[in-house]
């Protein structure tokens, strides 16, 4: 459920997305933290595999290629074992392969400190993240918030999110849809993941 402090923001900023966030509360989660860095390689992973899929083909992808490890862990010694047909035999494509893979080799060679992402800025991480292979800006945000729990992530180059902003604020055609967005979302701060969290969901149910 979401906190009333952040439900009453919305409230006084943003009525159009508080009436979704109300409506749609018992549906959306509370952004939460992993706060094992341990977890960070594996979830990054899936990040990866999870790009540009919906999401029965994700899960389906996800469990082929979990069980190629043992008790389905992954680790980046394990991964670096794994040669690229033998990860396109699960699904993945070979870009995703030699993606996961460069992460992989990133971790290793400890060019990513994950441990530290608790002390760095948003777009400290960002920037990290995004010097591996396949890791863009949306990835990057989609690990801040799903992964890092981060409250204030709203990713401007989600097709979803921006779906969802044109068709709930009937944003006309011809305007500058990110300028529009960017205006927006700004009262959202400091809670800005829970509008794309009401956002997504209201692209899912169309209609409040």
């Amino acid at each position: 459920m979401i906190r009333a402090v952040i439900l009453n923001h919305f409230a006084e900023v943003d009525p159009i997305i508080h009436t979704v966030l109300i409506e749609r509360q018992a549906q959306i989660p509370a952004v939460k933290a992993i706060t094992d860095p341990e977890h960070y390689f594996a979830r990054l992973v899936e990040d990866i595999i999870s790009q540009q899929l919906a999401g029965k083909a994700v899960e389906a992808i996800t469990n082929r290629f979990l069980n190629l490890f043992p008790d389905r862990v992954v680790t980046p010694d394990q991964l670096l074992k794994c040669s690229e047909p033998e990860l396109r035999v699960v699904g993945l494509s070979g870009a995703k392969a030699r993606y996961i893979r460069d992460l992989a080799e990133h971790t290793q060679q400890g060019k990513i400190q994950y441990a530290e992402f608790k002390t760095m800025s948003n777009e400290e991480i960002i920037f990290e993240l995004t010097q591996v292979k396949g890791i863009g800006q949306w990835t990057a945000e989609m690990f801040l918030l799903f992964t890092l729990g981060k409250e204030d992530i709203f990713s401007f180059g989600d097709l979803g999110l921006k779906n969802a902003f044109q068709r709930l604020y009937k944003v006309p055609e011809s305007s500058n849809l990110k300028t529009e967005m960017e205006r927006v979302t700004a009262s959202w701060t400091p809670y800005r993941s829970y509008g794309s969290l009401g956002l997504w969901r209201f692209l899912d149910n169309r209609e409040v």
